[in-house]
């Protein structure tokens, strides 16, 4: 019997590489979409969702529960980007990011877990980001949100032990995807104080996601970590240099990591 994959976000970028990746490998793949354009492509099953609405996360689950009787890994990859100096980023829009990249995440995994306990095992991989390990500037939304993402998922996974389910982050760097486009940006106001340190750091930004990995690796890391018997609680994928500033965070007092960062940023 084919193992059942629930992706969110599997439409497009990283979400697109794991689903096709997976189905090539045998799994059921389900993925998710706010508007799916098809029923079927590329192997991916896709069923209506949208993590912000608690409505279609109840709907979606149980179609696949009625077809398959059964979730067996849940992968949770929707997410959007956001930047933009703190002070200057709407109330709403920090909120519409932390619905999406937070609460989204966790109200799937509660609609997913009584199915995974009934069944006596599960496993749950939630996508973070490399950016959750640091505030970085003028992402520092979206650090928090991916940050409360990995420190949730330590508490889940002690919660879970008893039930023979099992809970991981994988956090990626900067991967070529169309997230850019996708994300929120503040706008550069032209009297606003930031206005020329946020506009170099946004270009630096972009530039980095244009010149990312192809997801293909985070597809077989995901794939990769679905295979471990007793995963660890955080696997990172990124270039060295990324994976290096995780490891330096620990090693360096805060101020001269600080002020590391801001030389990367320019600042």
């Amino acid at each position: 019997m084919n193992k059942v994959v629930l992706i969110t976000g599997a439409s497009s970028g990283i979400g697109k590489s794991i689903g096709e990746f997976l189905a090539k490998k045998g799994y059921k793949v389900y993925g998710t979409s706010r508007k799916p354009k098809a029923s079927e492509l590329n192997g991916i099953h896709f069923v209506a969702l949208d993590v912000t609405k608690l409505e279609t996360i109840t709907a979606a689950v149980q179609i696949i529960i009625e077809k398959e009787s059964r979730i067996d890994f849940l992968i949770n990859n929707a997410g959007m980007g956001i930047t933009g100096p703190i002070e200057e980023t709407p109330d709403e829009e920090i909120k519409r990011v932390f619905d999406t990249n937070y609460f989204g995440v966790i109200n799937v995994i509660k609609a997913v877990l009584p199915f995974m306990r009934a069944q006596g095992e599960g496993f749950i991989i939630n996508i973070t980001s490399i950016a959750g390990y640091m505030g970085l500037p003028y992402r520092g939304i979206y650090s928090a949100t991916k940050g409360a993402l990995e420190l949730t998922t330590e508490a889940f996974r002690m919660e879970l032990k008893e039930f023979n389910i099992k809970m991981t982050n994988i956090a990626p760097g900067d991967f070529a995807t169309n997230i850019a486009a996708g994300r929120y940006h503040a706008p550069v106001r032209e009297d606003s104080p930031y206005k020329e340190n946020y506009g170099n750091t946004l270009k630096l930004m972009d530039e980095h996601v244009d010149k990312g990995q192809d997801p293909i690796k985070m597809a077989e890391k995901v794939y990769a970590v679905m295979q471990k018997k007793k995963p660890t609680i955080h696997y990172k994928v990124g270039d060295t240099l990324q994976k290096f500033s995780i490891a330096l965070k620990h090693i360096l007092p805060d101020k001269l990591y600080e002020k590391m960062l801001m030389n990367h940023y320019k600042l």
